[in-house]
């Protein structure tokens, strides 16, 4: 059964893996969408950037959460981001799924919708749970629209769609992910959903770091898994070997040489 949720509701989630697919239908003057998840602790902040999972670092160091990217499915386009609970840190308190315009508001996104499916399924299951996300002013250029949270020894799935009009670094910072005080124009600070101040241009997200290091290749522990029988056009999760989850103080800044919030 597919549950239809209301904003603020939640579900129980009793399967072991769980793929978060944002959904939206495309066009030429559709901003594109990306999806992103965020750990956090009971404070509701990260323990470090590493616990930013999103399109310039697709992976948790754990394995237990990444980004599988964007499929054109007919007239729609989706983004998804995949998380296997058996692995994630006990620290984690939540996994916040997120949706990101750059410099563009989410009144131009037209059906922006997050399905919750079961990762273990097979093809052609039907969805968990789903949830229209509707901005409550237009503005926002982020946006948490559902999040993954712990109830005892049990995950629970809510349905959110609280926005940030200052985008991605804003709602990082919201959550204990800094950026460099020397942006440019005063740079991004903290943000509270719905706030309505205006966000950074692409150039001032730019000045806020410095050019991307050379690539380099990527060690056992921050490969994508390998892909499975396709399911809903996106692979089967695979379990990784448990990482210790990396430690640090709540109150954490993110070092000038964290991830890049422009794309490489």
């Amino acid at each position: 059964m597919t549950h239809a949720m209301q904003k603020g509701s939640n579900i129980p989630v009793t399967t072991v893996a769980v793929r978060a697919v944002l959904r939206w239908t495309g066009g030429p003057e559709v901003p594109d969408v990306d999806a992103s998840a965020l750990l956090v602790g009971p404070d509701g902040r990260v323990r470090s950037d590493e616990d930013f999972v999103f399109y310039n670092q697709p992976r948790h160091p754990s394995g237990s959460v990444w980004r599988l990217g964007k499929k054109q499915v007919g007239g729609a386009v989706t983004d998804a981001v995949q998380a296997d609970l058996r692995t994630v840190p006990p620290v984690v308190d939540r996994v916040l799924v997120v949706a990101s315009a750059e410099d563009v508001p989410f009144e131009r996104v037209l059906d922006l919708r997050i399905l919750l499916y079961d990762a273990t399924a097979t093809g052609g299951a039907e969805p968990l749970a789903y949830f229209d996300v509707r901005p409550e002013t237009g503005a926002e250029t982020a946006l948490i629209c559902g999040e993954l949270y712990r109830r005892g020894d049990a995950w629970k799935f809510r349905a959110l769609g609280e926005g940030y009009s200052d985008g991605l670094v804003g709602l990082a910072t919201d959550h204990g992910i800094s950026v460099d005080e020397n942006a440019a124009d005063g740079g991004a600070g903290g943000a509270s959903a719905g706030t309505g101040a205006a966000g950074p241009t692409s150039e001032q997200t730019a000045a806020m770091r410095p050019p991307t290091p050379p690539p380099h290749p990527p060690t056992p522990q921050t490969q994508a898994p390998p892909a499975a029988q396709p399911a809903y056009g996106y692979p089967q999760p695979v379990s990784p070997a448990p990482v210790p989850a990396p430690g640090g103080d709540p109150s954490f800044r993110l070092p000038v040489q964290g991830p890049q919030f422009i794309r490489r």
